[in-house]
């Protein structure tokens, strides 16, 4: 099979699998402390993508530019921005959990735009922001009555927090790389993250509410760690080393759909002309913005 065939079947492999862990999450913190959960799967992804990448890849480990270049990605995008998310399942739904997640683009773009003194916003990015803003508005318009549901409220917020967590860890890795291998780098962060995340575990799970061990938790664990964290990011990483930026970032808007598909199929979460509205308003300010961003720095 040509390179090209393999970088679309790992694309589309990405959109999917990405797409699928919100409903694996919510099954984890279901029958896991929510921190706990995440912490075990992304400490043990982290061990092996760093056995993966040095002893099949041949990539080196290096702390030449400190640890810190591992660190504060690993708490930023992991403890915060993953952790967060799988806290905030116990209270919301899958569904919206992975559609308030498709704004992180917008994050990335309003820091980027906010640290540049000349760019200035075009009217790609003015109608992408009325866009998402909009489908956020259609979300919430049924369910103004749940977010007088504190514990409902708590779950948007902390979602909206980690997204922004993760777009902030996202250009810091960015601007301050580690200088390992590709795959080395990520397990690094994967490591560091699940650690901040047992801190957390430690801090704010509630262990009287765990009853031991259950099948399908495990089941969920498994599906995050070999599927969720090495297996997609190993395809994302090959297919942005075939495909244009551009197309690989398709997955940003499919990962939604797939998310609230699974969650109303499985989990009986709502999927009514609202959502759909909802999620096309949502998706479609996503890529107006991204559009608008990258029509301002490369005219």
């Amino acid at each position: 099979m040509k390179p090209l065939a393999k970088a679309y079947i790992a694309l589309a492999f990405v959109c999917f699998v990405w797409g699928t862990t919100y409903l694996a999450l919510r099954v984890g913190v279901s029958h896991f402390p929510a921190f706990l959960f995440s912490a075990v799967r992304q400490t043990i992804a982290g061990i092996l993508l760093v056995g993966i990448a040095v002893i099949w890849g041949k990539e080196r480990l290096s702390f030449e530019k400190g640890a810190m270049r591992y660190v504060v990605p690993g708490i930023l995008m992991i403890s915060l921005g993953n952790g967060l998310v799988g806290w905030a399942q116990q209270y919301i739904p899958s569904g919206l959990a992975a559609l308030i997640c498709s704004i992180m683009p917008v994050w990335v773009v309003i820091i980027n735009l906010s640290a540049s003194k000349s760019d200035r916003p075009n009217w790609q990015i003015a109608l992408g922001l009325a866009l998402g803003c909009a489908g956020m508005a259609v979300v919430f318009r049924n369910n103004v009555a749940d977010l007088a549901n504190w514990d409902y409220l708590f779950g948007i917020v902390l979602t909206f927090v980690a997204t922004l967590s993760w777009a902030l860890g996202s250009i810091y890795a960015k601007q301050k790389p580690g200088n390992s291998g590709l795959l080395a780098n990520a397990g690094l962060q994967l490591f560091f993250g699940g650690l901040g995340l047992f801190a957390f575990s430690w801090a704010f799970d509630d262990y009287t509410r765990w009853h031991g061990f259950v099948d399908e938790g495990i089941w969920a664990l498994v599906y995050l760690v070999i599927f969720g964290s090495i297996g997609a990011f190993a395809a994302f990483s090959y297919a942005l080393s075939k495909l244009p930026v551009g197309l690989v970032s398709i997955y940003a808007y499919i990962n939604p759909l797939v998310a609230v598909f699974l969650g109303w199929l499985i989990l009986s979460e709502k999927f009514n002309p609202a959502v759909l509205v909802a999620l096309f308003l949502t998706i479609g300010g996503v890529f107006t913005v991204n559009k608008g961003y990258r029509a301002m720095r490369y005219p």
